[in-house]
This record gives structure tokens, sequence and C-alpha cells, in this order.
């Protein structure tokens, strides 16, 4: 039987995003086998849910920040031993870092791996500190020859993939994120949806504004704190009481809620930490906000609008594969907290009658996201590999955007 070795710095990355691709793979009669770093839990997870399902873990000392050289060439060489010793056919590298070490060790190994790596938003694009367009693109372009394929999910980096140089055979893919489950994330019924504001002690009267991510600065909640506070000082609000909750934890935690106590939003705000199951809380709300810096899609925003709930979201590449303007919801600056505190009180401001077109027209945006049209798109390419039958990239092999 063949193996595959999926690589990430963080350790519950697989759980969250890669499950479907490990079916696929022991569909095709691959070995799994997992590496990442446990002290870099982003994503909380059960490791006996890895055990139950056939995946073997493996810990290295791989760091998030590429700067910690001494971490990263210990976690470069472990890799290398378990890609010799445990027989590696696949290696297919995430999140920056592993994308990295991954395809070194891919291209040091005498076994001569096939290598994906999927860009889940190069850390360079429009807009990036020049430092960021500097030294990451120089990466990446580094880089990409060591790589069978290069997987990405969003226009401006197919856009920017296709001007890299890749292994003789290789080819730029477009997979549209890691697929979107439309059966889970669809529109909550009046019941399921009372019950959850219940449960969170949200009044029927409330207006409930979410978002969802990591604590930390690239996700950027502080903007829509700023956002609140100035709905709450205005006279939008004709009454009703505004809450603003945050799904996820990390690292910003500590200082989030010390910013949102100095806004004198310590009421307002609240925080739920990280939610494995995130269906109740969409259903919940009644508009996202997600003021995100830096996305490579967005998997929060597409979930929250195959809900039917609108979202608020910042311009940024990720959000331009899904978000209209005035559609769907509406876009802003990253660090417009008017364009925010507008965009939300256009929603709280809708009749019922266009409250329901908009969610509408949130489903349908949703659509072309389906986890049924990754799969698929994943499959093909796994196969390729698994035939070890690669061919030049051609207009046909390069899906359509």
């Amino acid at each position: 039987m063949k193996k595959a070795l999926i690589l990430t710095n963080q350790s519950g990355f697989l759980w969250k995003f890669e499950l479907e691709n490990v079916l696929l793979l022991q569909s095709l009669g691959f070995i799994i086998h997992y590496a990442s770093n446990s002290a870099e839990e982003g994503y909380h997870y059960d490791p006996c849910d890895l055990d139950r399902m056939g995946v073997i873990y493996h810990d290295i000392p791989i760091a998030r920040s590429p700067y910690m050289w001494r971490m990263n060439f210990e976690a470069l060489r472990r890799l290398m031993d378990i890609v010799e010793n445990e027989k590696i056919d696949l290696i297919h590298c995430h999140t920056p870092v592993g994308g990295v070490l991954g395809r070194l060790a891919g291209y040091f190994s005498k076994r001569h791996p096939a290598v994906i790596y999927t860009a889940h938003g190069f850390h360079f694009y429009k807009g990036a500190p020049l430092w960021n367009n500097v030294l990451y693109r120089a990466v990446e372009q580094l880089l990409a020859p060591l790589s069978d394929i290069l997987i990405v999910i969003n226009r401006e980096d197919f856009a920017a993939a296709q001007k890299m140089r890749l292994k003789k055979g290789g080819r730029v893919c477009y997979v549209p994120g890691v697929g979107l489950d439309l059966d889970k994330f669809r529109a909550a019924d009046p019941a399921e949806r009372a019950a959850m504001r219940e449960r969170l002690g949200i009044r029927p009267d409330d207006f409930f504004v979410l978002s969802v991510g990591e604590l930390n600065r690239n996700k950027n909640h502080v903007t829509a704190m700023r956002a609140v506070l100035k709905l709450k000082s205005g006279s939008a609000l004709r009454g009703r009481r505004l809450i603003y909750g945050i799904c996820g934890d990390g690292y910003f935690m500590n200082e989030a809620r010390q910013y949102a106590a100095g806004l004198g939003l310590s009421e307002t705000v609240r925080f739920f930490g990280y939610q494995r199951e995130m269906r109740g809380y969409y259903g919940a709300a009644d508009v996202t906000v997600f003021p995100s810096i830096r996305e490579g899609l967005g998997m929060s925003g597409l979930e929250s609008l195959a809900m039917g709930v609108p979202v608020v979201a910042s311009d940024n590449r990720g959000s331009r594969e899904y978000m209209n303007n005035g559609v769907n919801g509406y876009v802003c600056a990253p660090q417009d907290a008017d364009g925010f505190a507008s965009g939300i009180r256009k929603i709280m401001e809708m009749t019922e009658a266009e409250r329901e077109r908009m969610a509408e027209c949130c489903r349908r945006s949703a659509q072309r996201f389906s986890k049924e049209r990754t799969v698929r798109r994943m499959f093909e390419i796994y196969q390729e590999i698994a035939l070890r039958d690669l061919q030049p990239a051609s207009t046909e092999q390069s899906e359509s955007l």
C-alpha cells in the first residue's frame, strides 16, 4: 500500500480542514501519516479521533514562525526520517512553514515522494506590506519547482501561481476551499434559532452580531468592537440591545477582553471561546462580521452565507471570492470602523422582506463552494498522484475560474 504524509504546523488542522482528504486518500489505498506540532494547537480536537480513523500521528517541533530556525531545522530532520523510515510516497503540506519544510523534505529525500502544497493564502498579496511581497514571493518562487501540484484557493493566488515554475510535469490547481457542507450549513428554522438564542442569553428582540476566528491581530476583532461602540452611541438601536459575540480563542484573548473593557463594552462583547460546532451560533445571529486583514478564502464567511445570514466583511482577496456589496452583505476596508458600523446598521434597519431577499442572495452565493465540488476536484488530484501520471499543465487541466 502507498503511504501519504499530511503536514501542518498546527496539530488540529487535519481535524478541522483535512478529514475529507484523509477519506479520499484512504479510498485510493493510502495509509495516512500526519505530522504537526502538538504544542501549536490552533484547533481543538481529540487525538483518539485520529486513531479511530487509522491516522498515524507524528509530533514534530515545527514552529509557526519561519524565524525560529533551530526548531524548524530539527523539524525538517525529523520529517526526513519519517519519509525514509515510513517509506512515504506522497507529502501533502499545508500552512506556510509546513509548505516550506514539506517541500524541502521531499526534495532531499532519496525516495523522491510526490509533493502537493496547498497555499491557504499566499503571504504576499495586493496591499500587503512591501516586506511580505518581496520575501514571501521570493520564497514561494524558490520552492515552487519542488512541487508536483500547487493548490490555491482564490483567484488572486491562482494568477500569481501560474507565473511560477513548478517541477517538470507539475501544475497549478484551483480548488474552492476545503468544501462547504451545504446539508449542515442550511437555514435554521425559527424554533432552532429561538432555542440557541435562549441558551446564549440573547433575547428575541436583541440584535446579535457574530464573529468567528482565532483571536489574533490579523482577524482584527478590535475594528469590529470599535464599530459596535459607534452603533451603541448612535440612534440605530432604537431601544434594542446589541450583543457582539466572538467564537474563537488564541494568544490575543486577554488583550481583546481588556480592549472591550477599555471601550466600556464588557457587557456587550461576549467571548464564547473555540466552538467545534458552529451551526447554532450562525443560526442565532442577525449578521456576521469578518474584519480580517488577510484571508485566503474565509470558510466562516461562507458558512454564514450558506445559512442565509448576511456578512459584513473586510475587502481582501478571500472575501472577493464570494462577497457582493449590497447583495449578500457589505464590504469595507479592514480598518474602517465607520464602514463596518454602517454595514451592520443597514442590515439592522431592513424590513422583513428586505432581510429575506438578502438571505436568499446569501444562500445562492455560497453554492459554488460546495463540499461535493471540492471533493470531486481533490479526488482527481489524488488519483493523478496515485497513478503517478502527471502531465504538463494545459487549459483543461487548470480548472477554469
